[in-house]
């Protein structure tokens, strides 16, 4: 009897565990007008602060939808962009949450495919459902955020 209680009280606590990860819903994915406004945003913030970057806009599979990258940009920024949006559409999440994850030592997270470990990606939501996702490397990880979410119009 004791081992079915046992047993009982964890299939709660990982239905509760799932529950408290519940990721937002796929959208219709985002058209390029829309990936062109974004980074259009996100391109301004980064060169109001002096800051050389690649943009890339993703859409809810992770394929790119819009890239652009500035002058003078360092090359490996374009894969890391375009990684960081694939993983924050993929994943529905921002790519802050990974880089937190490895920090406090959560559970394999840095063996998942297509981690990017790096804030920076940022997905795009519309009526709390995710569209696609926006990707920024090129300046700190710090900055890359505030890039992606100046593109969302998010403070």
């Amino acid at each position: 009897m004791r081992t079915i209680l046992v047993g009982a009280a964890l299939v709660a606590l990982a239905g509760g565990a799932s529950a408290q990860d519940k990721r937002p819903d796929y959208g219709t994915a985002i058209e390029a007008a829309a990936a062109k406004k974004i980074a259009a945003g996100a391109l301004a913030e980064c060169q109001k602060n002096g800051w050389n970057v690649a943009v890339a806009v993703v859409d809810t599979h992770g394929f790119l939808v819009y890239f652009e990258r500035m002058e003078n940009t360092q090359t490996a920024s374009v894969d890391i962009a375009i990684g960081k949006a694939k993983a924050a559409a993929t994943y529905r999440r921002t790519t802050r949450v990974f880089m937190d994850a490895i920090n406090t030592g959560g559970p394999a997270t840095a063996t998942l495919p297509g981690v990017f470990a790096s804030p920076g990606g940022v997905p795009i939501m519309v009526e709390g459902k995710v569209t696609g996702a926006v990707g920024v490397s090129g300046a700190t990880g710090d900055q890359d955020e505030q890039c992606s979410k100046a593109g969302l119009g998010i403070t």
